[in-house]
């Protein structure tokens, strides 16, 4: 009789699930770096309105590929940073909290988006805080998870409580180059899986030491990103639950998923980026109506 210890069983990869996604998003036709708003601009070198478009379009034909319903707002000549379509706002429960932007370069991309919301027949929350929409809001589970530091005011987060009465959780930003919270955080479970759970990735120095205490305990199993893959925002990323669309350089981060069970897909924005965005900051999710059961309560619905 063989006293050798049975082998431990290996930890099968979870069956990952893609689900539909409704998005939208705005061509870059009069895209080019004119200011210098955050770290990644320098107006003194040149870009190419025509390369970025190009870029842009290879994301819309892997959206397609997928089969996302994607919906496009006009762009505006003189407004270059429209095309990063997660900053006009933030969408859930079929109501549109609208985007207050800090630099005044782009406050008119607010009202431009909360007329297409209205438009698109959803209800708006105008802001009296200054925000930036699905830049620093995400949907993480039933909970929203809400960046600070640089761009959103933390008493935005009061507000989206109020209009949402959902959780929200604060996370606060220490590093200037990833100033939203969707390029230090990437969603990769848009819809909670059949115990609840939701995963994420992120960049640990991103985040002060309270919010990383709330993210190692919330979510034990997330992936911890590289300051390399970080640093071509990689994390700035979008994910219907199996496909997981990445900047296409960041490969140590598809290796990491491809150990999770997602399906990594690498697309170039390398023109965009020197505005300062990736796949997320192109692609403001609409989270169709059905995922929750919350009113608008204030704050001069329309």
């Amino acid at each position: 009789m063989s006293n050798t210890a049975p082998a431990p069983e290996s930890v099968a990869t979870p069956a990952r699930v893609a689900t539909k996604r409704t998005i939208l998003m705005c061509k870059p036709d009069f895209y080019t770096v004119s200011y210098r708003i955050n770290p990644w601009m320098h107006p003194e070198e040149p870009t190419d309105t025509s390369k970025a478009v190009e870029q842009w379009q290879s994301l819309v034909d892997v959206y397609e590929q997928l089969g996302f319903d994607i919906s496009y707002i006009e762009p505006i000549d003189g407004l270059p940073d429209m095309v990063y379509a997660a900053n006009g706002g933030f969408v859930l429960d079929g109501i549109a909290y609208g985007a207050k932007f800090q630099y005044p370069e782009r406050q008119p991309e607010g009202p431009a988006y909360m007329d297409w919301f209205r438009q698109a027949g959803l209800t708006v929350a105008e802001p009296e805080q200054t925000n930036e929409g699905e830049g620093d809001f995400l949907l993480i589970g039933d909970t929203i998870y809400a960046g600070t530091g640089f761009r959103s005011d933390s008493t935005s987060h009061d507000e989206l409580a109020t209009i949402y009465g959902r959780e929200v959780v604060t996370l606060k930003l220490i590093n200037p180059s990833f100033y939203h919270l969707d390029t230090a955080i990437a969603v990769l479970d848009p819809e909670p899986s059949v115990d609840g759970t939701s995963n994420i990735a992120y960049l640990e120095s991103a985040f002060d030491e309270p919010s990383l205490t709330i993210l190692r305990e919330r979510f034990p199993d997330a992936i911890i990103a590289t300051e390399e893959d970080a640093a071509i925002l990689g994390l700035n990323s979008y994910s219907d639950g199996y496909n997981v669309v990445i900047a296409a350089r960041a490969t140590t981060f598809a290796s990491q998923l491809k150990e999770k069970g997602y399906n990594p897909i690498g697309v170039d924005l390398s023109e965009l980026l020197l505005g300062g965005g990736g796949v997320k900051c192109c692609t403001l999710d609409l989270h169709p109506v059905g995922t929750g059961t919350s009113v608008a309560r204030s704050l001069g619905v329309s």
